[in-house]
């Protein structure tokens, strides 16, 4: 098979560099005044009289390589099977260190679980509804679901580590649901999305209402709003997404925010509704804040009150990754954002920034940092409005920009002819240290028409600009009418602009 030959390849290798490490020769050839090293062509154990091979090596040696094998050559948890396969002796000393190994049994559904127990050691057990192609390539789907559904009723299920489950019909929710009301104690991640909006909330018995060593939390469309107790349970949390919370699984900031305050090891957080839901009248966060030290990455997709209301109760000292959705909204305040970005030192300074505009929305992003503000909004003049209200909360990035793109992706009749030239200067205004601004062809001529009504003014908005850079212009070709008024007049003001074509993508 491919994968022992390759293993064999890289164990010679390893092999090899044992032997030259513990050789005499090379400990010799270290020492001042020794004898006289080797060809520097030669390798190191061509020189040894009693070579090192493979079955001599000691196991504690063997686990080292294997561990390297699976952490390096490995791409899934059944690679191991390979090195159980090779001989009877790598065999026993595999099976003599499964935790090391991290050994797992991989278990897709597509036969019921005893006959895999049968054959296997007593190894934690991951259900990954996904990996039934690996073990059947013509498996029933609905046997799948069912033997799956079997497998967590049985009185296995305080070996199984991880739980994936994707797509998953009404049909089953209900029996899956139900026999997860009780603890799985060596349950690690989890993993659930449900196909339907017309399924029934976990209750707060979900996991027995305590989840430990859980490190990774993934549910989409799944509606639990008891959520948070379990959360209180879960100080080992690494990873929680909770994406297209539907109507039925809402959860309150407030109670979110309780729960985050025990997750102190918690690097990436996700919260997405799929409505734009706040129910009116909520009460206040507290005064006090939770210090979350390793988060890194926060997604959020909702209402700004509610994030608003959220962040509120958090600081995040080492995020480095936000993607913010809002739905749209005639007025955005969100001075709780704007503290939270303003505080994190990673977001202080960004040279590089775009605008993408399409008939649903508008975005504002950064690469580094890695920044994302999008308003789901379908007219363009609400667009260029409510991103000018959002900007706000990340003024300390705009002043440091020294690169800005614009890129537009919307069919042309979005942009109306009527549109204020008001709403592209306030949305430039606060740029004020960009020198070079890339543009597609069809935005420019608004934000030009824009500039060139400055007249006399036309330094105030985009003052440090040197060159314009614009998609589609003709290599050859004489800059644009709807921009010569434009170059003319700050070439007339002392602060002259070179218009370019704008190469790459």
């Amino acid at each position: 098979m491919p994968e022992v030959s390759k293993l064999r390849y890289h164990v010679s290798l390893l092999t090899g560099f044992v032997q030259s490490v513990f050789s005499p020769a090379a400990r010799s050839s270290n020492t001042i005044g020794g004898p006289s090293q080797a060809p520097l062509e030669a390798s190191p154990w061509e020189h040894r009289q009693d070579p090192v091979t493979i079955n001599t090596l000691p196991d504690d040696v063997l686990i080292e390589i294997f561990q390297f094998f699976l952490n390096h050559w490995g791409t899934g948890i059944h690679r191991w099977h390979t090195l159980v396969h090779v001989c009877q002796n790598w065999r026993s000393i595999v099976f003599a260190s499964p935790r090391r190994l991290n050994l797992r049994l991989l278990y897709g559904g597509a036969r019921p679980m005893s006959e895999m127990l049968d054959v296997w050691p007593l190894f934690p057990v991951v259900i990954d509804h996904n990996s039934t192609a690996y073990e059947f390539s013509n498996s029933y789907p609905f046997q799948c679901w069912g033997n799956i559904a079997g497998a967590l009723e049985s009185e296995h299920h305080h070996r199984i580590c991880k739980i994936s489950l994707a797509v998953i019909g009404r049909s089953y929710w209900e029996r899956l649901a139900a026999a997860m009301q009780k603890p799985f104690p060596e349950l690690t991640s989890l993993a659930f999305l449900v196909a339907t909006n017309t399924v029934t909330p976990l209750p707060d018995s979900f996991l027995g209402g305590s989840a430990p060593l859980l490190r990774e939390l993934r549910m989409g469309h799944c509606p639990f709003p008891g959520i948070p107790k379990l959360l209180l349970s879960s100080n080992q949390l690494v990873v929680l997404s909770l994406w297209d919370i539907i109507n039925s699984g809402y959860i309150s900031p407030q109670d979110l925010g309780t729960a985050l305050s025990v997750l102190s090891r918690l690097e990436t957080l996700r919260l997405g509704f799929q409505s734009p839901l706040y129910p009116a009248s909520q009460p206040r966060p507290p005064l006090t804040r939770s210090v979350l030290p390793a988060l890194t990455r926060l997604e959020f997709k909702g209402v700004h009150e509610y994030l608003e209301d959220l962040v509120a109760q958090i600081e995040a000292p080492l995020l480095n990754k936000l993607y913010v959705i809002f739905f749209m909204d005639i007025d955005f305040v969100i001075p709780q954002l704007r503290r939270l970005i303003s505080k994190t030192e990673s977001f202080k300074t960004c040279d590089r920034a775009t605008v993408y505009t399409s008939d649903r929305a508008i975005r504002f992003t950064t690469r580094l940092p890695e920044l994302s503000l999008e308003i789901r909004c379908r007219e363009s003049d609400w667009q260029l409005a409510s991103l000018a209200q959002v900007r706000s909360s990340i003024f300390p990035l705009l002043s440091t920009l020294v690169q800005l793109d614009i890129v537009d992706d919307a069919p042309p009749s979005h942009w109306k002819d009527d549109m204020e030239s008001a709403q592209w200067l306030e949305l430039l205004d606060p740029f004020t240290a960009v020198k070079d601004l890339r543009i597609t062809r069809q935005v420019a001529r608004h934000v030009f028409q824009a500039l060139e009504e400055l007249a006399e003014a036309v330094t105030d908005v985009l003052p440090a600009l040197h060159n314009i850079f614009l998609k589609d212009l003709e290599p050859l070709g004489s800059v644009p009418k709807y921009i010569e008024g434009f170059v003319a007049t700050r070439s007339l003001s002392g602060h002259p602009v070179a218009v370019h074509r704008w190469h790459g993508s």
